[in-house]
């Protein structure tokens, strides 16, 4: 184990980046956070390095780098507002910083660069033709790290569907499906219950895109990788995993009110921005993960079941009864 490598995790209060500091701790890595709030985001994180700071601002980030081998940009506009304004520029920041240290930029990346004529099954190479100006930003922003790659600016990316785990933080699982902090009484469902769905563990996530990092030396200057996860064939099988691990087999499944979001959306811009991407839960959309198989052997994986408890369990959505008999049944 090497105990001077450094990282920079940008959005490490959001479910990617607080997952993959999680992983970089756990292997010996030297994790720094900037945060516009240190003392309050450092409650319960002791094994992190705060520092207080925003990501729009360059010398803020250029300072936070400092002597990192690995930049986590894992940070996205809030409620998926103003991405045009925001996006760009943070991305920007860390490609300065990384420039600046010979630092390699691990992002995260998602299906929005894709538009129907690359469904059901995603590789690296599928045509990116995004319906929605998200998809197209996203699009932009791999494009700024191809142009960075051939400055010499190295970049890892790692695609994934949609995000479920103890700390999921704002994902259409946390805010969709269930309600955070509540015992579940009924599961909510956006997408066509026969359109097979991909959805990222977060801790299987975190650990691939450590893993990938870590062997960065054998990659190109700009390489993306596809996280296959939980590549359901059903949507329902989502809702069918949840029922079994509350044990509630006649928990209700309810579609999510579309129509409500389209009248309320002129007036709520995260709704609105969400109506752009509900083509994504209309079709089946599935992410190939042979190359980064045959890159790592294996992707890690957590059974269905067992990721389901542990995120059920983070988010305060068991009933404590279940969480008593499980500790008589230990």
């Amino acid at each position: 184990m090497n105990d001077d490598r450094r990282a920079l995790v940008l959005g490490v209060t959001g479910g990617v980046g607080d997952a993959v500091a999680r992983v970089l701790c756990a292997c010996g890595w030297r994790v720094t956070a900037l945060h516009r709030d240190p003392a309050r985001a450092r409650i319960g994180r002791s094994d992190i390095d705060w520092v207080r700071g925003d990501a729009m601002n360059g010398k803020d980030v250029h300072m936070a780098a400092r002597g990192c081998d690995l930049i986590v940009h894992a940070v996205n506009p809030p409620g998926y507002r103003n991405w045009r304004g925001l996006a760009l520029p943070m991305l920007r920041n860390t490609i300065a910083a990384a420039s600046a240290q010979g630092a390699l930029i691990l992002f995260p990346g998602n299906i929005y660069n894709y538009g129907p004529d690359a469904f059901p099954l995603l590789g690296e190479a599928s045509p990116q033709n995004p319906l929605t100006r998200k998809g197209s930003i996203r699009v932009a922003m791999e494009r700024e790290l191809t142009r960075a790659a051939d400055a010499g600016v190295r970049s890892l990316i790692v695609r994934a569907g949609d995000f479920f785990g103890p700390h999921a933080g704002n994902s259409w699982f946390s805010r969709g499906l269930v309600k955070a902090g509540a015992p579940l009484r009924s599961v909510t469902y956006p997408g066509r219950p026969d359109a097979g769905h991909a959805w990222a563990y977060l801790p299987d996530l975190a650990e691939t895109m450590v893993r990938l990092a870590e062997r960065a030396n054998e990659l190109a200057p700009f390489e993306t990788f596809h996280f296959a996860g939980h590549g359901l064939p059903r949507g329902l099988d989502m809702a069918e995993a949840i029922r079994r691990v509350v044990e509630r087999p006649d928990l209700p499944v309810r579609k999510f009110p579309w129509p409500a979001a389209y009248l309320a959306a002129p007036f709520v811009i995260t709704l609105r921005e969400m109506l752009e991407m509900r083509y994504l839960w209309r079709e089946t959309v599935l992410l190939d993960n042979t190359k980064l198989t045959a890159f790592l052997g294996a992707e890690p994986h957590t059974p269905l079941d067992d990721a389901m408890r542990a995120s059920l369990q983070g988010l305060g959505c068991l009933e404590p009864g279940y969480m008593n008999n499980l500790v008589n049944f230990i």
